[in-house]
């Protein structure tokens, strides 16, 4: 079901941009060397950059096969990799904190930027982990920050079990790191419910999909 995009009525005439990052991180263990980071409304004036990359960037609308058949993607991508300029300059702001908070910790810098379209309550993302290349062998770290109307970013670990629940959009920062792409999942799950899109922005670094 589709819903308007709604404003934060806390974003209302905010400067977009972003801090350095700092005591405003929390860190939650997971369990089998596994954590996230949150950093709730980091990136300030995040609906007017949500209204520039909707209607900025090149959105591709791509086919899968799934089982014995092709099917829709459930959202719309746009793929960046190192070297190729960001959608918009704010964004290289946002890579370069990233890596001036992470680079000591991960051991190299953030080089790439995937980003989601979710359009309505029918787009969407099934259990995974970005386990293509070294993420499936390596711990490593995903940052994503959410743009537009908050959607459930859902986890759990691998294998099953309870899954745990945060609400990002509106400039939410969420890092996955230590194994969690190994030894856990994550999704964006439908709903029924109205839902207004929502754009998230994956940094991550080299040979990590």
């Amino acid at each position: 079901m589709k819903a308007a995009f709604q404003a934060s009525l806390l974003d209302l005439d905010a400067e977009l941009g972003v801090e350095p990052l700092g005591g405003a991180v929390r860190r939650t263990h997971l369990g089998r060397g596994a954590w996230i980071d949150l950093c709730p409304g980091w990136l300030s004036g995040a609906d007017t950059l949500f209204e520039r990359l909707a209607e900025g960037v090149p959105w591709r609308a791509e086919r899968r096969r799934m089982y014995d058949q092709v099917v829709d993607v459930p959202r719309l991508l746009k793929f960046y990799d190192e070297g190729e300029p960001l959608p918009d300059p704010v964004l290289d702001d946002v890579r370069g904190m990233l890596n001036a908070y992470y680079e000591q910790e991960l051991g190299e810098p953030f080089r790439t930027a995937g980003l989601c379209f979710y359009r309505d309550g029918r787009d969407s993302v099934a259990w995974h982990g970005d386990t293509i290349g070294r993420g499936g062998t390596e711990d490593t770290m995903v940052a994503i920050v959410s743009v537009g109307s908050p959607r459930p970013l859902l986890l759990r670990p691998r294998g099953g079990g309870p899954s745990i629940r945060r609400d990002l959009g509106h400039g939410d920062l969420i890092v996955m790191g230590g194994s969690c792409q190994r030894t856990w999942e994550h999704a964006i799950p439908k709903t029924a419910r109205p839902a207004g899109p929502r754009i998230s922005i994956q940094f991550r670094p080299r040979g990590v999909r």
